[in-house]
């Protein structure tokens, strides 16, 4: 590390955040950021040596009659801070996904599993906005369509806020829950699986879609949503030619709002594939953790009647399926991020 670049990139980035027009600059809230991030690189670079400077001083007089007793202490106590603070250090200089602080884009499907499996999918879609709501991140219901069980066939929807992309991206894969489902009477235990994705939001300058590649059709709504949604020409449909890539809008009364959702999840879907195709010289233990973009990975199984929540990717395991299901699982997303910076040290 080379902590007078660091500085000086803190201060070319400070005189640009001092301009009048600073704010209107597209780049402003990803400068103010880095800006956050390289001072508190710097103080915590500076208390480290402040404390081995420290160190060092207590040392010279551990052997003094006088003050040996106070240096002892003050010995150990630096000895105790320092791993922590270096570790965190450490962590504050590997490399950064960009898309993390991007608002993030889930879409949960139901699999394998019939009704059984839109019910699963329903309780990922709660699970996943009440882990929003307890981090003061902010959800918008993009698309859904239920089915009569009362589960969900198909969710999409966005969540906004501090690092959601970042949070949340080890989510995508298959989930797969075993349990005795509502429906059987003879007690046996079932296997049915939800797909989960988790796309970064596109901007259109991390994109250029050519208007020539695209197909838009027009047509009537159906399903829910009302009457005035029903006898209208509102709904779009955009496919992408060249990938062959389709998003289906609906759920709103306008025709340019749903134009304006499906292009919003076809760019953040191009944007995807083209991290997928990058990712294909990425190393085998990277792919083992964030994927290779099948949508047929098995990534976390929910096993009811052993109360345990099993990682199949880092092989972490815990109990309490409620609270999971509730929204608590910090210690998995945690166990996945150490494990993605261990890769990366």
């Amino acid at each position: 590390m080379n902590i007078e670049n660091l500085k000086q990139e803190l201060t070319d980035i400070e005189s640009f955040l001092a301009e009048p027009n600073a704010f209107s600059d597209p780049n402003f809230a990803t400068k103010a950021k880095r800006a956050t991030v390289l001072r508190e690189i710097i103080e915590l670079y500076d208390l480290i040596n402040q404390k081995k400077q420290n160190l060092e001083e207590a040392e010279s007089l551990a052997e003094d009659p006088e003050l040996g007793e106070i240096a002892k202490e003050d010995i150990k106590a630096i000895k105790n801070e320092l791993p922590a603070l270096e570790s965190k250090l450490e962590e504050l200089l590997i490399p950064r996904d960009p898309a993390d602080d991007k608002p993030a884009i889930l879409e949960i499907r139901a699999g394998a599993g019939g009704d059984e499996a839109s019910l699963f999918a329903g309780e990922l879609y709660r699970m996943y906005i009440k882990y929003a709501e307890s981090h003061n991140l902010r959800t918008e219901l993009i698309s859904e369509n239920q089915n009569e069980a009362g589960g969900m066939k198909e969710v999409i929807f966005k969540i906004t806020g501090d690092n959601a992309y970042g949070q949340l991206k080890f989510e995508g894969g298959v989930h797969r829950v075993q349990r005795v489902p509502v429906t059987e009477s003879q007690g046996r235990i079932h296997t049915s699986t939800a797909t989960v994705a988790v796309l970064p939001e596109a901007d259109e300058t991390d994109l250029e879609i050519n208007p020539e590649d695209l197909r838009i059709d027009i047509y009537r709504s159906g399903g829910h949503g009302g009457q005035g949604v029903n006898t209208t020409d509102s709904a779009v449909r955009i496919t992408h030619l060249p990938t062959g890539i389709m998003v289906a809008m609906q759920d709103e009364r306008s025709q340019q709002q749903n134009r304006i959702k499906a292009m919003n999840i076809l760019r953040s879907r191009l944007l995807e594939k083209k991290k997928e195709e990058e990712m294909k010289s990425a190393s085998e233990a990277r792919k083992s953790l964030i994927g290779t973009g099948d949508r047929s990975e098995k990534i976390r199984t929910y096993n009811f009647p052993q109360d345990r929540v099993t990682d199949h990717r880092i092989h972490y395991s815990r109990s309490n399926i409620p609270a999971v299901m509730d929204g608590d699982i910090d210690d998995i997303i945690h166990e996945l991020t150490k494990h993605e910076r261990e890769l990366q040290a």
